[in-house]
């Protein structure tokens, strides 16, 4: 397919509540829209790229200068059989990440949509539908946790994940643990924690969660093995995995039992792939984490979260666990048995509502042939 016209948009979104985590507090999200137009057929992706580099080096500037000045011109005017072709445009390209998987996001929507199947068939997807949990940031107080608890049960999640920091970790665990004995429950640290704080996880052990996500350093693997010597809990990795490569390191030097894959940290659906199934061929289970997407950034992770491997719940919450609007219809809801239904309309699946998506723009650019 011709690719004939590539728009971006730097849109802001206002959460329904402040995100607090070890990295600080967010109260909107701010990414970039990708949009492909070939030969009549029109593709959406999301950079999930911020606005701040707490998360990732990346931030809504750096991905806005990769993609316009060197991936969008790698294949705008090419004539594209597959996503590897478009791949081998820009493979010179090292790191961006997120940059990357914007644009990729958009290709597989446009690649998907003229074959008139959906993103998941495309991916190689076996589900109609996907387990989903629950990702809450650090509450004030344990009462107000447990109520936050108790809302998204009955709303009806599966597993629950609750952000933590140093400080405010232990007292949450044993709260959550005592009030709700049978709960599917995590910890997340994002990179708060070091070795000398090893035998706080050694308490975690007793307290039979689900897994401890990141404790260490956002690059780290070594350490992460020492650690994971010391624990019964599985750890999972997430910021320190880029690509497969990261994954075959972590995996051979026993760093995590558990990998959180997010297109954007990893360059898109093709590595994301890729470690899937390096890690189903290790018997290590995988769970699509989230960056509070937009719905058509969570269009496409529900489309990816339906292959096999993945076998735990992800972040892929309703859309309005963030957003009092989504940008996309039918927003994207949680079923009262835990799950979400993986669209089936050809590629995302989803329409874009363009009267929403333009009040959350700020800017945009267009390059065309």
């Amino acid at each position: 397919m011709k690719i004939e016209r590539i728009e971006l948009r730097h849109v802001k979104l206002i959460l329904v509540s402040p995100f607090v985590t070890s990295m600080g507090v967010e109260y909107d999200e701010e990414h970039i829209i990708v949009r492909v137009d070939a030969e009549g057929v029109t593709g959406w992706g999301e950079s999930v790229a911020e606005g701040t580099p707490f998360y990732s080096y990346e931030t809504v500037p750096t991905a806005w200068h990769i993609l316009t000045d060197f991936l969008m011109p790698s294949v705008l005017g090419k004539d594209l059989q597959n996503i590897d072709e478009a791949l081998a445009g820009y493979a010179k390209v090292r790191g961006h990440m997120m940059a990357k998987a914007g644009l990729e996001a958009a290709l597989w929507d446009v690649f998907a949509k003229s074959k008139g199947i959906s993103l998941s068939q495309m991916l190689g997807g076996t589900r109609k539908k996907i387990d989903v949990g629950v990702s809450i940031g650090i509450q004030d107080s344990v009462a107000g946790l447990i109520k936050k608890v108790e809302g998204y049960l009955t709303e009806g999640y599966k597993r629950i994940k609750i952000k933590i920091a140093p400080g405010l970790d232990m007292q949450f665990v044993e709260a959550l643990r005592k009030e709700f004995p049978n709960l599917m429950l995590q910890v997340d640290a994002n990179s708060a924690y070091t070795l000398d704080d090893i035998e706080l996880f050694k308490k975690m052990d007793h307290y039979n969660l689900s897994l401890i996500e990141q404790p260490l350093g956002y690059e780290d693997i070594y350490d992460h093995s020492k650690m994971q010597r010391e624990l019964k809990t599985p750890i999972c990795l997430d910021e320190s995995i880029h690509s497969l490569d990261d994954t075959r390191a972590a995996i051979e030097l026993e760093s995590c039992r558990i990998i959180n894959i997010k297109p954007g940290r990893v360059g898109g659906y093709t590595e994301s792939k890729l470690i899937h199934d390096y890690c189903a061929s290790k018997n290590i289970p995988v769970w699509h984490g989230g960056m509070l997407e937009s719905g058509i950034g969570r269009a496409g992770n529900v489309a990816l979260a339906s292959l096999p491997n993945f076998t735990l719940p992800g972040d892929i919450s309703a859309s309005k666990r963030y957003y009092k609007t989504d940008i996309v219809d039918p927003e994207f809801v949680v079923n009262l048995d835990g799950t979400m239904d993986v669209p089936t309309k050809p590629g995302i699946g989803v329409e874009v509502n363009m009267r929403e998506l333009d009040n959350v723009t700020v800017r945009s650019v267009a390059m065309k042939i």
